[in-house]
């Protein structure tokens, strides 16, 4: 893709570099994209999460122009887009599969977009823009190399490679690292937050990886049945959780049900079944209705002595940094402890069919909906 078409407005870093103004796409019943309103800044990383089916894919392929909206408007720079394809926007999209053509090498697949332009670059101008692309990406010398002959990460770079060499001012990656094995898809993740850095080009992301999006993110849009429920930084979005929905998909979280007894302040007072409990107001909640207690399982203490719930230890896995348990308390159920291994060294692990005793701070839990 290209750019020599895509009208120009005056550009400012303060102004958005695209942006969805009510933007839905229907297919026949299907609401893929229902009403998405959002700006995306320049230079800024910007993430859509959530499962299948919620539309973050549709809102990608709008923004990119392989869809137009079926109602509201898409901008980039200030200028409706609705009608303009692909080739002619500032906008370049890296594949889950990579759609590399195999029978190319390295330096062709690269070059592809270039070459299509017109008038046609010089040969000369298009292996400067390989080499150069290449250093970019770790993968010098790599030009005359088959892509079958390439690991799955370094096809993954070529991919990146290949949409980078148009110097687009948008840079769209769509699960690009779903195929990787998780040490290199960590190593991946780091590569493209430090390659953002150093261009200064805007990504946008989807993935239903929570910690992909989290890890690499300015900003995560949360979405749902097609429209975006929150939008925030990675920490806000998992300290401050708006929904139920939200903070059960981004992180772990334990829910405790009950009934919003009081309220003062920012606090509220919940009656659980083993008692009254407190916590932050992440909603407004009317006292009398049926709410949440959310508890991140690694703000929750586990003692051999003391707490206010006790438990029984049903299962633990060791995950390397901590460990993480499934308790039981009998009135609230089954929830997970994240334990470090810091305190484990000085309280000692717990083994399965333990007792033991789980407590949390009211500040360490979230009154929510439940929705």
């Amino acid at each position: 893709m290209h750019s020599t078409a895509y009208p120009q407005a005056p550009a400012s870093d303060q102004n958005p570099i695209a942006e969805f103004r009510a933007a839905s796409k229907h297919y026949g019943e299907v609401v893929a994209a229902d009403a998405i309103s959002l700006s995306i800044m320049p230079g800024e990383f910007l993430s859509f999460l959530g499962p299948s089916g919620c539309g973050k894919t549709t809102a990608l392929r709008m923004l990119a122009g392989f869809e137009a909206p079926t109602s509201g408007e898409m901008l980039l720079d200030g200028v409706r887009v609705n009608d303009l394809p692909p080739h002619k926007r500032p906008v370049n999209m890296v594949f889950q599969h990579y759609a590399l053509f195999p029978h190319m090498n390295v330096a062709d697949n690269i070059s592809y977009g270039l070459r299509q332009q017109r008038p046609k670059p010089a040969a000369a101008f298009v292996a400067q823009k390989v080499a150069e692309t290449l250093e970019r990406v770790r993968l010098p010398g790599f030009d005359t190399r088959r892509i079958w002959e390439m690991s799955g990460g370094q096809q993954q770079r070529v991919a990146l490679a290949r949409a980078l060499i148009n110097q687009p001012k948008i840079l769209l990656l769509d699960e690009p690292m779903a195929a990787l094995d998780r040490k290199l898809r960590r190593e991946m993740q780091i590569e493209l937050q430090s390659l953002q850095r150093a261009l200064g080009i805007t990504f946008v992301l989807v993935t239903h990886d929570q910690e992909e999006a989290l890890s690499m993110s300015d900003r995560i849009c949360i979405m749902r049945a097609g429209r975006i429920v929150q939008i925030g930084a990675p920490r806000d979005l998992y300290d401050a959780p708006n929904s139920r929905y939200v903070a059960d998909f981004v992180g772990k979280s334990n829910f405790f049900e009950g009934t919003l007894s009081s309220v003062s302040g920012l606090m509220g007072a919940v009656d659980l079944p083993t008692g009254p409990g407190r916590g932050r107001l992440g909603q407004d909640v009317a006292v009398g209705r049926k709410v949440s207690l959310s508890v991140r399982p690694e703000q929750i203490y586990l003692s051999p002595t003391g707490g206010a719930f006790a438990v029984q230890v049903r299962n633990r896995i060791f995950l390397g940094e901590h460990t993480e348990y499934l308790v039981n308390n009998p009135s609230l159920g089954d929830f997970l402890v994240l334990v470090s291994r810091q305190t484990e060294a000085t309280l000692g692990a717990f083994d399965p069919g333990q007792d033991a005793f789980a407590d949390w701070t009211p500040e360490a839990a979230l009154i929510l909906n439940n929705d």
